[in-house]
């Protein structure tokens, strides 16, 4: 078992950590403030990531990536995880499920993805139907050589800087084990499609700057030819899919716990109570030591499941652990390091309450803490007939 890193992944973790210290902390306070990210500051960010080749670096070399491997993406995504997510989103990583572009798909939608000349979006996610992704009501139906779209989407990330998007919609029913279920099928949606409208979605707490959109699709018609892989596998596509983002999850949440641990430690060592520095207590120091012995079980525990794909074993109760754990991990972390620094833990003059907020959402989307716990739990008692 080897835990060191070669050189090439110790230059890439220092170059995306030097870029994100950069190019996106110096930004980070007026996104807090304003909530929006200016149109030109993110085609810089992109270009700057272009430059450095870094863009699609979790693509494979012969569709124009860096041809990353798990564990060496994950250590890009760790980094990234440092900065405010409005703006790494423009360090582009587009959704692997283009892999499934075949024919002229690929020149229209997955290889300008990978050269940053378009963005993409997922949409999954409905008012009615999150974690149950087989329950969605937006449906699409055949019309001649076409398909006709209906139906809403929300919590539809950065769809508003999005060029096209990833659409699932429910194409029939089929009998399963567990009573009728939707058929899905994964399509690829251009904005300003006629009947397809992009509409500013809820106010969050968590990620300023990273938007969410309502998608409202009103006999929006679809050629065939959009069709991302087999009509009736979206599902199939949609689960590949998700299992790479929740370690993207895991490895963002173990970077900005050690942002946050990076701000505790010396404060803990400088701040002075009763003569002595807070961190000579026990009350403190003993919370800088489980912060970090939870960062860094969160870190083997996300590097370990990219490995497992690296060496192509099975991984979905891996991922699902990494998920659920540096999730949770996050939320702890930066509740004890507001703790350490006491009042000013609050203030906006520090970034602790923004991560505070922003650590909330990663235990609900990309599959909640509970969905986790449910593929863990099934993958021990399946084996036993349970």
């Amino acid at each position: 078992m080897n835990f060191g890193l070669s050189e090439e992944q110790e230059m890439i973790v220092e170059t995306v950590r030097a870029f994100v210290e950069t190019e996106i902390y110096p930004h980070e306070n007026e996104v807090e403030r304003s909530g929006i990210i200016p149109p030109e500051l993110g085609d810089e960010i992109r270009r700057k990531c272009i430059d450095l080749g870094f863009y699609a670096c979790n693509f494979p070399e012969e569709v124009g990536g860096a041809g990353l491997d798990h564990v060496t993406f994950t250590l890009v995504e760790r980094e990234l995880g440092r900065g405010s997510l409005g703006l790494t989103v423009f360090f582009g990583r587009p959704s692997g499920i283009l892999m499934a572009c075949e024919g002229e798909q690929r020149e229209r939608y997955l290889l300008p993805a990978v050269r940053g000349e378009k963005i993409d979006a997922l949409a999954i996610t409905e008012p009615d139907a999150g974690s149950d992704m087989r329950g969605m009501k937006c449906a699409a139906r055949r019309d001649g050589g076409d398909f006709v779209l209906n139906g809403t989407k929300h919590f539809i990330s950065h769809a508003d800087v999005a060029d096209f998007v990833i659409v699932f919609a429910a194409t029939g029913e089929e009998e399963t084990p567990k009573g009728i279920k939707k058929k899905i099928t994964a399509f690829l949606v251009d904005r300003g499609t006629p009947g397809f409208e992009i509409l500013k979605g809820y106010d969050s707490v968590s990620h300023r700057g990273y938007h969410n959109c309502t998608l409202n699709f009103t006999d929006c018609r679809i050629p065939e030819a959009q069709v991302l892989g087999e009509v009736h596998r979206g599902f199939d596509i949609a689960n590949q899919w998700l299992y790479g983002t929740r370690l993207t999850v895991a490895a963002t949440c173990v970077g900005r716990a050690r942002r946050v641990f990076d701000l505790a430690l010396p404060y803990a060592a400088e701040r002075k109570q009763f003569g002595k520095p807070i961190g000579a207590n026990q009350g403190v120091s003993f919370k800088l030591a489980d912060m970090i012995t939870e960062i860094d079980a969160a870190d083997w525990l996300t590097l370990a499941a990219a490995w497992r794909l690296d060496a192509e074993l099975s991984a979905d109760r891996q991922i699902a652990s990494a998920k659920l754990y540096a999730s949770e991990m996050l939320a702890r972390v930066t509740d004890e390091a507001i703790q350490i620094f006491g009042g000013m833990g609050l203030m906006d003059d520090l970034p602790l309450a923004r991560f505070w907020r922003d650590a909330r959402v990663e235990r609900i989307w990309d599959g909640t803490s509970e969905i986790q716990r449910h593929i863990i739990s099934r993958d021990l008692l399946r084996p036993l007939g349970a």
